[in-house]
């Protein structure tokens, strides 16, 4: 066993996974395939094992989800066609499909471990086609909230009003405005130590940023996938491992 570990990571756009060591460092660059529209729970492990194949030995796999997880289960995914999920297995599916073990976050949460310090009340936030969060103490993560369905004005959630749709449809200026507006907003609420801003849209940002404020990229997040796996069971992160 070599302790190798294939870190997936879901997105709206591309589905991309590489090959990592236990201690998080690249063996490989990304592979990556387009992520189709509405996706289904098909659709993603189908891209999955395409990606898994052909890649170095691994022993483990970790996997990044856009969407409410919990214990390997997706309840949401509102950046893939949210009907077609509602009390998927991904976890075990994608156990069986591969023969391996595997972890299954939301996808923030994966990136969110791969970049804090391990310091204090840290909080990582994905800017891409939807706004997604994380937060964890000490480097351990919190229980996730999809803070990207809260209301931030009458009309928009986070994601509707600074996701990769608002960038594109308002312009690059006023996306800004809104990202320094959000930005007031999780400073008031949470009191973070630390902030980490990531994702697609992150290039995008060309306003004022505070000194405790961060900016990561996905080849930075991806080492998450390594750090899930050293997460105690205690902090209930649940191993699917294929049905025998």
């Amino acid at each position: 066993m070599n302790g190798h570990i294939l870190a997936i990571d879901v997105g709206g756009s591309h589905i991309k996974g590489t090959i990592l060591n236990s201690g998080g460092k690249w063996q490989m660059d990304y592979k990556r395939i387009d992520t189709p529209k509405a996706a289904k729970p098909a659709d993603v492990l189908d891209i999955v094992t395409t990606l898994a194949r052909d890649m170095p030995e691994y022993d483990k796999v970790s996997v990044g989800f856009p969407g409410y997880v919990r214990n390997g289960i997706v309840y949401t995914a509102p950046n893939l066609g949210n009907p077609f999920w509602k009390n998927i297995p991904l976890g075990q599916q994608i156990s069986n499909a591969l023969g391996k073990p595997v972890r299954l976050v939301n996808d923030a949460d994966q990136l969110g471990l791969g970049v804090v310090s391990g310091k204090g009340l840290e909080m990582a936030v994905t800017l891409g086609t939807g706004f997604g969060t994380a937060l964890l103490i000490d480097g351990y993560l919190l229980p996730h909230m999809e803070l990207a369905h809260h209301p931030v004005t009458k009309k928009h959630d986070y994601d509707d009003y600074v996701g990769s749709k608002a960038l594109e449809k308002e312009g690059k200026e006023k996306w800004n405005k809104r990202m320094a507006k959000v930005l007031r907003i999780l400073k008031v609420v949470f009191n973070y130590d630390r902030l980490y801003l990531g994702g697609g849209s992150a290039d995008e940002l060309h306003i004022p940023l505070d000194n405790n404020i961060h900016l990561f990229t996905n080849e930075d997040g991806i080492k998450g996938g390594a750090r899930l796996w050293q997460l105690e069971d205690r902090y209930h992160i649940t191993t699917n491992y294929p049905d025998k």
